[in-house]
């Protein structure tokens, strides 16, 4: 597969930061499975860091509801409840065209040119021969993109904890979907739009995106 351009330059992690990023990761792609109890101590060996930002990165991870802590039992991963993406679309539906529209809008054009060559990569990809775990990287990544570039850090971390959520029940569906390829196909023309600055086809591809993906999940269920 062709390498994936530099992703958008961001500031320097911290060591709570980068435990943040690594475990969410993790979680979200159900490396550590639903309902699965977390080891702090395991997972602060496994990065090479303390145990103290490890439990604070856990703290944030409760609040995007990927994590949950009980009294004298510990912590567990939260289960993926299909019922919860009725919930989750009903939000994305509204935030990931708004996202898309700005990043189209706004974006500067180091940024629009990076993300132009992340489409053209995307588009001369053979989606089908790529892993599970590529292609759900290749959709986080996506999506983080124009979070980012509609340069609203509010939204950008309201849309990046809706889409972690779809990612696990994307994640856990994904073996059974026909599609797949369409739905990650539908990126290259999503970042194309926001590429060449076109507003109206970005906010559009993106609303048919997210009820695109409503609808396959439902189709399987």
């Amino acid at each position: 597969m062709t390498a994936a351009p530099q992703e958008l330059q961001s500031a320097p992690m911290s060591l709570a930061e980068r435990a943040y990023a690594d475990i969410q990761d993790r979680l979200i792609m159900l490396e550590i499975p639903p309902m699965a109890p977390i080891d702090d101590l395991a997972l602060a060996e496994s990065l090479g860091i303390g145990r103290t930002p490890v439990r604070e990165a856990l703290k944030r991870l409760e609040v995007d509801r990927l994590v949950v802590s009980y009294p004298r039992r510990g912590t567990f991963a939260t289960g993926v409840d299909i019922t919860d993406l009725a919930h989750i679309s009903e939000i994305r539906v509204q935030l990931e065209p708004l996202a898309a529209r700005r990043a189209a809008e706004k974006a500067p054009q180091p940024v629009r040119t990076k993300i132009n060559e992340l489409a053209e990569t995307i588009a001369g990809t053979d989606v089908r021969s790529m892993a599970r775990n590529e292609l759900m990287q290749w959709d986080l990544r996506v999506h983080r993109e124009i979070y980012r570039a509609a340069g609203n850090p509010h939204l950008e971390d309201t849309l990046v904890r809706y889409h972690n959520l779809a990612t696990r029940i994307f994640c856990l569906f994904i073996d059974r979907m026909t599609d797949f390829d369409r739905h990650i196909g539908e990126h290259a023309g999503l970042l194309r739009a926001v590429a060449v600055g076109d507003g109206d086809s970005a906010e559009k591809r993106a609303h048919a995106h997210v009820v695109g993906f409503e609808k396959a999940i439902r189709a399987i269920i």
